[in-house]
């Protein structure tokens, strides 16, 4: 078994403005498919983030606060899966809740230096 992380893009919440109700329904969702994930076993982790953040760049550690310009999309968290594939980790992340608001998964396979 590998890992995988999906890392999940696109606008803040606080951003679209959502209505409480709206917010609690979208939690909803995201419940739901942590729930599935942990019924099928596959499930290692996950946490949403904060914004804004922080970058610390280059030899010089130079710091900035976000919003950073010359980052289009917000990550906005991450779950680890532990599937066979990048195809079954594809698979997962087609329950992703947040695609009508035009987000976007990115998934990366977990280098594992054991």
């Amino acid at each position: 078994m590998k890992e995988f992380m999906l890392i999940f893009l696109g606008p803040s919440y606080d951003e679209l403005g959502l209505s409480p109700e709206e917010l609690q329904g979208r939690m909803g969702k995201w419940f739901a498919w942590g729930d599935k994930m942990k019924a099928q076993g596959i499930y290692r982790g996950g946490a949403a983030l904060h914004t804004p953040g922080k970058r610390i760049t280059g030899v010089d550690r130079v710091e900035s606060d976000g919003p950073f310009v010359e980052s289009k999309e917000l990550i906005g968290g991450y779950y680890t899966v532990a599937v066979d594939s990048f195809e079954a980790a594809a698979i997962v992340a087609q329950d992703y809740p947040d695609y009508d608001l035009e987000g976007t998964v990115e998934i990366r396979e977990v280098v594992n230096f054991g």
